[in-house]
């Protein structure tokens, strides 16, 4: 067994301990009593998701030896990285904050990219082509790679934000509406003790509470500041690149103008979450446009359109 088929074993592996890291998140996630103490599943899926974790950066520097190069040369790679990239940044922000209910869709999202990236851009290890032999490859592919890993971790934050605020909303409607029929079943008492019923008693839920959306907002914000900075350097290295491999740093080729696109979503979501006051949904859809956006720039532009960067290919 070679290098690359190594590595490839690494992979599946980390994919079977992301699956069975999921499953168990998903049933702390679900558990009635919010009030346990000792969280089985979830301390057994965050154990599981750092096994997966080094299964998966082993199988990527595995990949990157095979081929006597940086890991991230082709689709397959590149995915292989930000997905590592975006695991690592839940890890290291669950050292600090209890983000074990984050852990199902962490999980999820790795284990759907890795399952995209082995069954559609996997490809045999090849020598660097000509034109990436070069040390901006390092540099230019590696802030993208990062960059890419906390915007999709920053995008999911987002996504959830919206589903907490919908939870919250319905949350303030119902006490307001307990209110409500309190004061009306006191003044038809005459006065006397409110007038309380099984029927608007809470119920405790079923799902386990997500941090509230200010948490998630906040959190998405900051890791996006990051995401936007190390994006901002990947535009500035590719045009010195683009200088030294076709003579000009600018072409406004698909890829480029794409990736200008971008750059601006997520420079008007920075601007708007901290000059123009936009909190909230807006804030939030303005992110996971910016993630859709990036996601085209990846999938759609490599794919369906000719571009100066169809050498990377898959």
């Amino acid at each position: 067994m070679n290098l690359e088929e190594v590595s490839l074993t690494l992979v599946y592996g980390a994919m079977a301990a992301y699956t069975i890291a999921m499953i168990a998140f998903s049933i702390d996630l679900t558990t009635a009593d919010r009030k346990q103490e000792v969280r089985r599943a979830a301390n057994i899926g965050m154990s599981v998701t750092v096994l997966g974790f080094f299964l998966h950066l082993a199988g990527t520097i595995l990949r990157g030896i095979a081929g006597s190069r940086v890991p991230w040369a082709n689709m397959y790679e590149f995915t292989l990285t930000f997905t590592c990239v975006a695991v690592g940044t839940y890890l290291v922000l669950a050292r600090k904050h209890d983000l074990r209910v984050l852990g199902t869709f962490v999980n999820g999202l790795a284990l759907l990219s890795l399952g995209i990236a082995v069954a559609v851009l996997y490809v045999r290890v090849q020598g660097t082509p000509p034109i990436l032999d070069h040390y901006w490859l390092v540099i230019h592919v590696s802030t993208a790679t990062l960059a890419m890993g906390l915007f999709a971790f920053a995008a999911l934050m987002s996504a959830l934000q919206l589903v907490q605020l919908r939870k919250e909303e319905k949350a303030k409607e119902m006490a307001n509406a307990k209110a409500k029929d309190s004061v009306v079943a006191n003044v038809g008492a005459g006065g006397s003790e409110p007038v309380t019923s099984g029927e608007t008693q809470e119920k405790a839920s079923r799902w386990r509470s997500l941090p509230s959306a200010k948490e998630l907002e906040s959190g998405a914000m900051w890791v996006t500041v990051v995401g936007f900075l190390l994006w901002t350097f990947t535009l500035i290295a590719g045009a010195i690149w683009a200088e030294h491999a076709w003579g000009r740093p600018w072409n406004w080729d698909p890829k480029e103008t794409m990736s200008l696109v971008v750059w601006g979503f997520y420079a008007a979501y920075l601007h708007a979450r901290t000059t123009r006051g936009w909190e909230g949904k807006r804030a939030a859809w303005l992110n996971i446009i910016g993630i859709l956006a990036l996601m085209v720039n990846y999938y759609v532009i490599n794919f369906f359109v000719d571009s100066l960067h169809s050498y990377a290919g898959v």
